[in-house]
């Protein structure tokens, strides 16, 4: 195999994480993080699935308020994102938007070589009320 026919391939394997992430649901981002309503909402949110996954909650919490910043701050677009625990494990979400309802999903996780993945329905769902998303 030539180094471009590897490189190609790395990038589609790459690739395929995001394809199979979001299944027959379009990503979304949501739009009005700078509201404090929204903020608190989505970061909540985190915290509550980080939680029903086993995270402590104070860890948790701090995990989810440093996410819910970040994205703020950095106006990604529409994609997955991806938060790490201290406790070692990697936690896929991305945003839904349904009607005028953003959905926070909880599609997959790893920790060391296991990893589950549910883009069918889902690992873990929160409603992002008040929030506004869009595709």
């Amino acid at each position: 195999m030539s180094a471009r026919q590897a490189l190609v391939r790395t990038a589609l394997l790459a690739a395929a994480p995001l394809a199979l992430a979001a299944g027959c649901a379009s990503v979304a981002q949501v739009t009005t993080l700078g509201s404090p309503e929204c903020h608190q909402s989505f970061s909540a949110a985190v915290a509550r699935i980080l939680q029903a996954e086993g995270e402590a909650a104070l860890p948790a919490q701090q995990l989810a308020e440093s996410t819910t910043t970040e994205l703020q701050v950095a106006g990604l677009g529409p994609r997955p994102f991806l938060v790490e625990s201290p406790s070692g494990t990697d936690y896929s979400f991305f945003v839904q938007q349904k009607g005028n309802t953003c959905l926070l999903r909880l599609y997959g996780r790893q920790k060391g070589f296991v990893s589950y993945t549910n883009n069918i329905s889902y690992i873990a769902t929160e409603p992002l009320a008040p929030c506004q998303c869009s595709e």
